[in-house]
C-alpha cells in the first residue's frame, strides 16, 4: 500500500504537458502536421483568448495540466500507467510535445522519460518556485532554459520545488492583478501558461468540468461555456480523492486560476482526464473544438445560445405535434401562398446573394446555379409544399397496427414525430421551405443552417415561415442557426437533437458524421448517377434521355454523371449522334479507360470513375453487357439513381432487379428521382437507400390500454391467456389523432 503522503508528495502533485500544436499543411490534409520553430518570445496569440470553441483548432501552443487523480490509479495504490500512456500517445500524433510539468519524484520522472522515449522524444526536469516568476532575472533564466530545450526538441518536465518553495502569497493576487502566486497545481499551470504565452490551457482532473449544482444531483448540468461574470452560478463538488487539489479544497481556486489565465490571454478548458469514454481522445477532441468539459470565454453571445435554441425547439415542437392535422396543413399552405405573394422580395434577396458570390469569385458555376432562384422555381416549390400539406392530414397520430393482446387489453402502434431535427444545407435556398414544411407536417421542430452564401435569401424565407407558424402560436418551431460553429455544438447535443439531415457536398456529410456524437445522421453523399445505353436501345429514346439526364439541371444530385455505352454501340450512328448532341450542349466529356483504348483520338481521360461533376461534364465508358453495366455501377456508383435504355424487356427487368440503388429506371430520365415528380412529400433521397421524406421523419410509439392487467396474470399457472389478435385498421382509425 502507498501512504497518503506518498500519493500526494511522491506520486503526483501536478502533471502538465506543455505542447505546441503544429501548423497544418492545408485544408486538404487535416491529419498532417509540420514542425514549427517559432520562438517563445514571438508569442502564440494575437488579440487575446479565443472567443469560441471552434477557434481552438487554431491553437499553436497548448498547456495540458494533469491533476493528481488523473495519473493515480482508481484504488489509489500507485500510478495509472495505462492512462498516462494513453495521454502521451494521443498527444504526440495530434500535438507536438514540447514541455511537461510533473512531480519532481524520480520514479515518475523516469516513467515520463520511458514513455516519451517511445516516440524518440527526450525529457528534462525543471523545478520552479515563486521566485522564478517574481524575480526578473530568474524569469529570464527560466524562459531561456525552456526556449533552448524546445529548440532541441526536449520535453521539459516542470514542477514546483517543494523543498524550498516559500509560503504562498495572499489570495488577493487572484483577483485580476498582473501576478498570481504559485500556491498549488492550478495556479502553477495558469502562471506557466501565461508566462509561455500559450494559446490554450487544458486542465484535466477527475471532474468533467464546472456544474451549475453539485454533480450527481438531479438538476446538475455541465456548464459548456463559462464567463467570468457568472462565477456565482456554479457550485463546487467534493474534494479530489487524491492530492492537495480538488474543487472544494480550493474554494474556487481552480476557477480563479483559470480566470487569471484567461485574462492573461490564454484560453482555458476544464475537462475530465479519468472518464473511460473520453480519456483516450480528450486532448484531441478539445483541440478540434468539440464540446468537452467547460470552455472559458470572455465573449458572451449577443443573442440566445444554441443550448437555449434547442430547448425552445424541444418545447415548441411538442406544441406543434399536438396541433390538429388540419392546423399543421394550414401552416404549410400559408407558406406556399407567401412564396407566391412575396416572390419579388425573395428574388431580390436571392439576387443580393448571387451578386455577392459573383463579386467574390469563390463559387464554381455549378454552385452558382444551385444558389440561383427563379420565379418558375418558386412556383414549383409552392406546388410541392401543397403536396406536403395534403400529406400532413394523414401523418402524425396515424394508427399503424392494432393488436388485441388479451381480453380488454389492446395495443396500438402509432406514428409520432422524431423530435428535433438539425438540417444543414449548402447552396440550396429552396431547401429551407422544403425542410420547414416537412418538419411542420411531421410535427417535428427544426433547427436550420443554410450557409453564409445564401444569408439574404434564407432570412426572407425564414421570415415567411415564421409568419405562417404564427397562425397557431408555434413561431419558434423552425429556427435558424447562425454559424457553422454552432452546428458543430448542436451535433454533440444528443439529449436535445434527435436527427441530423445534412444536404450538400460529400465533404459536408463527412464533417457532420465526424462531429455528431450519439445523434443519427441521415443524408446523401455523392450523387453519381449512371445512364446505360444498351445494344438494343432505341436511338430517339437514348438521345432524349441522355440529354435530359445531363443537361436539364446539371447541378442536381439526380443528374447523370457517367454514361455507359454497350460496346456494340461504338462506331454506330447512335454513338456519333450522342457525341454530337453532348458537344452541341457544351458538355465536356471525360473518357473512361476502356473507351480511351477504343478511340484513336479520345477525350481527356477521366481521373476517377467516382466523380460527381455537378456541371456540364460527364464521364463516358464502354461495357460489354448489361451485366457488366450492373457490376460497374455497383463498383463506382453511389446507390442514388441509375437508368437503363433498352427495348429488351428481359434485359431491363434483370437490370432493375439486380441494382440496389434508391432509384432504378427503365427508359426514363434520371431527373425523375425527385419527391415532387413522384408526387411524394419528400425533401431528398439518401444514397444509403433511406428516403428522407415525410415517413422518414416519423417514428412510432406503443400505446397499451388495459383494465387492471398484470404480467403475473399470464404466468404459469395464469388466469389469462395471450390472444395477440391482429385488429386491422380502417381509414377512420388511421386518421385517429393523439390529443
Amino acid at each position: 500500500m502507498v501512504s497518503q503522503f506518498d500519493r500526494e508528495k511522491a506520486c503526483v502533485k501536478v502533471s502538465m504537458l506543455l505542447q505546441r500544436l503544429c501548423s497544418r499543411i492545408g485544408p486538404d490534409h487535416p491529419n498532417h502536421y509540420w514542425r514549427t520553430t517559432r520562438r517563445l518570445s514571438q508569442g502564440a496569440r494575437s488579440g487575446g483568448p479565443f472567443a469560441h470553441r471552434g477557434q481552438l483548432r487554431n491553437a499553436k501552443r497548448i498547456v495540458v495540466k494533469l491533476g493528481s487523480a488523473v495519473v493515480t490509479r482508481g484504488d489509489e495504490c500507485g500510478l495509472a500507467l495505462g492512462r498516462l500512456a494513453s495521454i502521451v500517445e494521443q498527444s504526440l500524433p495530434v500535438l507536438e510535445a514540447r514541455a511537461c510539468a510533473a512531480a519532481g519524484q524520480s520514479g515518475l520522472m523516469a516513467l515520463y522519460e520511458a514513455m516519451f522515449s517511445q516516440y524518440s522524444t527526450c525529457t528534462a526536469q525543471v523545478l520552479v518556485t515563486n521566485l522564478d516568476f517574481y524575480d526578473e532575472q530568474k524569469r529570464k533564466n527560466l524562459n531561456s532554459t525552456l526556449r533552448k530545450l524546445l529548440r532541441m526538441n526536449i520535453v521539459p518536465i516542470v514542477n514546483t520545488n517543494d523543498a524550498v518553495v516559500p509560503p504562498p502569497q495572499p489570495d488577493s493576487d487572484l483577483q485580476g492583478v498582473n501576478v498570481i502566486s504559485v500556491k498549488d497545481n492550478d495556479s502553477l499551470a495558469a502562471r506557466l501558461a501565461v508566462e509561455m504565452e500559450s494559446d490554450l490551457l487544458i486542465v484535466l482532473s477527475d471532474v468533467e468540468g464546472l456544474y451549475n449544482c453539485p454533480p450527481g444531483t438531479d438538476d446538475a448540468k455541465l456548464i459548456d461555456v463559462f464567463y467570468p461574470g457568472d462565477q456565482q452560478s456554479i457550485t463546487y463538488g467534493t474534494k479530489s480523492r487524491v492530492g492537495i487539489g480538488g474543487m472544494e479544497a480550493k474554494v474556487g481556486g481552480k476557477v480563479q486560476s483559470s480566470i487569471w489565465a484567461l485574462r492573461g490571454g490564454t484560453s482555458v478548458v476544464i475537462a475530465s482526464g479519468t472518464h473511460p469514454k473520453v480519456t483516450g481522445h480528450v486532448i484531441a477532441d478539445i483541440v478540434e473544438g468539440k464540446k468537452v468539459g467547460t470552455f472559458f470565454s470572455e465573449t458572451k453571445p449577443a443573442g440566445t445560445t444554441v443550448e437555449q435554441q434547442a430547448q425552445v425547439a424541444r418545447s415548441v415542437g411538442r406544441k406543434l405535434a399536438s396541433l390538429r392535422p388540419e392546423q399543421r396543413s394550414e401552416i404549410i399552405c400559408h407558406v406556399a401562398d407567401l412564396l407566391i405573394d412575396r416572390k419579388d422580395d425573395i428574388l431580390s434577396a436571392n439576387k443580393l446573394d448571387v451578386d455577392l458570390a459573383l463579386s467574390q469569385g469563390q463559387l464554381p458555376a455549378a454552385a452558382l446555379a444551385r444558389l440561383s432562384l427563379t420565379a418558375a422555381m418558386l412556383d414549383k416549390l409552392a406546388v410541392g409544399l401543397r403536396q406536403i400539406a395534403s400529406a400532413a392530414l394523414d401523418c402524425v397520430g396515424r394508427v399503424l397496427r392494432r393488436t388485441k393482446v388479451a381480453h380488454k387489453l389492446e395495443l396500438e402502434e402509432i406514428a409520432v414525430p422524431i423530435g428535433v431535427l438539425l438540417v444543414i444545407s449548402e447552396g440550396r435556398p429552396d431547401c429551407l421551405p422544403q425542410v420547414s414544411a416537412l418538419a411542420i407536417a411531421s410535427g417535428n421542430a427544426g433547427l436550420l443552417e443554410g450557409g453564409r452564401e445564401m444569408t439574404n435569401t434564407n432570412r426572407v424565407l425564414h421570415q415567411l415561415t415564421q409568419e405562417a407558424l404564427a397562425l397557431h402560436d408555434v413561431t419558434q418551431a423552425v429556427q435558424m442557426v447562425r454559424t457553422r460553429e454552432e452546428v458543430w455544438d448542436l451535433c454533440q447535443m444528443e439529449e436535445m437533437i434527435d436527427l441530423i439531415v445534412p444536404r450538400g457536398s460529400a465533404q459536408l456529410l463527412r464533417d457532420i458524421r465526424r462531429a455528431a456524437r450519439g445523434v443519427p445522421v441521415l443524408g446523401r453523399s455523392h450523387g453519381i448517377c449512371h445512364v446505360y445505353v444498351d445494344a438494343q436501345a432505341g436511338a430517339d429514346k437514348a438521345l432524349k434521355i441522355v440529354r435530359d439526364s445531363k443537361c436539364d439541371y446539371p447541378a442536381a444530385c439526380n443528374s447523370m454523371e457517367t454514361l455507359l455505352i454497350h460496346r456494340d454501340v461504338l462506331g454506330t450512328p447512335l454513338f456519333n449522334q450522342i457525341i454530337d448532341m453532348l458537344r452541341t450542349e457544351r458538355v465536356k466529356i471525360h473518357a473512361g479507360p476502356r473507351l480511351a483504348s477504343h478511340l484513336t483520338f479520345s477525350p481527356l481521360e477521366a481521373r476517377s470513375m467516382r466523380t460527381e461533376y455537378g456541371d456540364l461534364e460527364c464521364c463516358m465508358e464502354v461495357v460489354d453487357s448489361a451485366q457488366a453495366a450492373v457490376e460497374h455501377i455497383h463498383k463506382y456508383g453511389s446507390c442514388h439513381t441509375d437508368v437503363i435504355v433498352t427495348e429488351n424487356e428481359d434485359t431491363a427487368e434483370r437490370f432493375l432487379q439486380q441494382l440496389d440503388s434508391a432509384c432504378v429506371f427503365w427508359n426514363a430520365s434520371s431527373r425523375f428521382a425527385d419527391g415532387y415528380r413522384f408526387g411524394l412529400a419528400e425533401a431528398g433521397i439518401s444514397t444509403a437507400r433511406v428516403h428522407a421524406g415525410l415517413e422518414g421523419l416519423l417514428t412510432t410509439k406503443w400505446v397499451l390500454r388495459g383494465d387492471g392487467h398484470a404480467a403475473a396474470d399470464f404466468s404459469e399457472p395464469g388466469t389469462i391467456e395471450f390472444l395477440h389478435q391482429d385488429l386491422r385498421t380502417g381509414p377512420d382509425e388511421e386518421r385517429q389523432q393523439l390529443s
